[in-house]
């Protein structure tokens, strides 16, 4: 099934659309080396034979998962005697993320004096798995998921080209086109069990039932170590932080339902409540550390709706990153200022020595002040001016506790 030429390429509308620079590239016949960065099945082995059929060149194929320094060479030696016979050569390379820098670094010099053009597909984030030298030399192309309609279009011709293929239901190829979440090798796999299990049929049919059952227990697409764990939980972050607790429990379910562990993202909710909940709103640490307690308790599936609950009374809760800031602030003074020595009224005097030598003389203790405060008193080390990191929002809890302070400040 896989497309012969560019007019049967289905999807990457917006590389192969009139005008687009892939396309002008592939009609002119001129060469570049490429990374192609997608999902699975959304035709990046695909496009690499389109690239090397279009422009008449020698293709020659290598997995990153089975091939080594050795195959390089071999395949370099294949591409210069087609050089001198005057023909190109595209050398592509799947799963190129799971070379390490240094064998990436073994295409340079062919790339480099054009004895090949290099052809990476991944399905990794390039600027975290390729090294420099080779990003640089090559134009990365992003692949998109593709679509329900694409993939419609992708299981019709397919039984279009199928000899003696059995009739599908029209709900029947819906339900293998959704079930395939973008991905076209799943749902040609798909569509080949059903096209089995319909064969016992009289006439042999497609129907729901089958598409139900072939089409069950597929996982939405997640990498725990990928690209995608890194977006989707950055998705749910800022869905919490943006006050959306809808979007907040869909990231959370695609999450679980991807098979993400349940107690990463408790951890996660836990530093949400921290980082932007904070003293608007305490209860929002208590409730996100009492979900993690009671996940380890009940463990799945009951345990997750406490994730689910602590997620969405985060989600509704008052903002303030006030404490986030006023730490990472401090932190850089305490970091930049040295070790400045604690001053002599605020150290602990245990001892008859350390009380001769003025430990903890003149301190002031608040609980003997009027309102358990000591005006005045100075609790930063000597030479250094006083700060004031922390700034209370005008939300939630931190509205009174932006009083009081100022009420001390005055």
């Amino acid at each position: 099934m896989r497309p012969a030429s560019l007019e049967d390429y289905i999807g990457q509308t917006h590389l192969f659309g009139p005008g687009k620079p892939l396309r002008r590239m592939l009609e002119g016949g001129h060469l570049h080396s490429m990374i192609l960065w997608g999902p699975p099945g959304t035709g990046k082995t695909t496009l690499a034979r389109l690239v090397a059929a279009q422009c008449d060149a020698q293709f020659i194929a290598l997995s990153a998962v089975m091939a080594g320094v050795k195959d390089i060479r071999a395949a370099a030696e294949q591409a210069a005697e087609a050089r001198r016979a005057g023909r190109r050569t595209v050398l592509f390379l799947d799963e190129v993320h799971r070379f390490n820098k240094s064998q990436q670094d073994a295409f340079l010099p062919w790339v480099e004096d054009g004895t090949f053009v290099f052809v990476g597909a991944t399905t990794e984030n390039p600027s975290f798995e390729l090294n420099n030298a080779l990003l640089s030399r090559a134009r990365v192309y992003v692949l998109r998921s593709l679509t329900e309609t694409d993939i419609r279009q992708v299981l019709d011709r397919a039984l279009a080209r199928q000899p003696g293929a059995p009739g599908a239901e029209e709900r029947a190829l819906e339900l293998m086109a959704k079930a395939a979440d973008g991905d076209a090798r799943r749902s040609l796999n798909m569509l080949e069990l059903a096209i089995d299990l319909a064969s016992d049929g009289t006439p042999p049919m497609i129907t729901e039932a089958i598409a139900n059952e072939v089409a069950s227990g597929g996982l939405r697409r997640f990498d725990k170590q990928g690209e995608a764990f890194y977006d989707q939980i950055s998705a749910l972050h800022k869905s919490v932080r943006g006050s959306d607790p809808d979007a907040a429990l869909y990231w959370l379910c695609r999450m679980l339902d991807g098979g993400c562990d349940p107690r990463y993202l408790a951890r996660r909710v836990l530093r949400m409540a921290a980082e932007d909940i904070g003293l608007a709103d305490p209860r929002g640490h208590t409730l996100a550390l009492e979900a993690c307690e009671v996940f380890e308790r009940l463990g799945s599936p009951e345990g997750e709706l406490a994730i689910a609950q602590a997620v969405v009374f985060l989600a509704c809760a008052a903002k303030s990153n006030a404490v986030y800031k006023a730490f990472g602030e401090a932190m850089q003074d305490a970091k930049a200022l040295g070790s400045l020595d604690v001053p002599l009224h605020l150290r602990n005097a245990p001892t008859k020595l350390m009380k001769s030598l003025g430990y903890g003389k003149d301190y002031r203790y608040a609980h003997d002040e009027p309102d358990a405060y000591a005006t005045g008193e100075n609790y930063f080390p000597e030479g250094m001016e006083p700060r004031q990191y922390y700034q209370p929002v005008p939300r939630g809890m931190e509205i009174k506790i932006a009083e009081a302070l100022a009420r001390r400040k005055k």
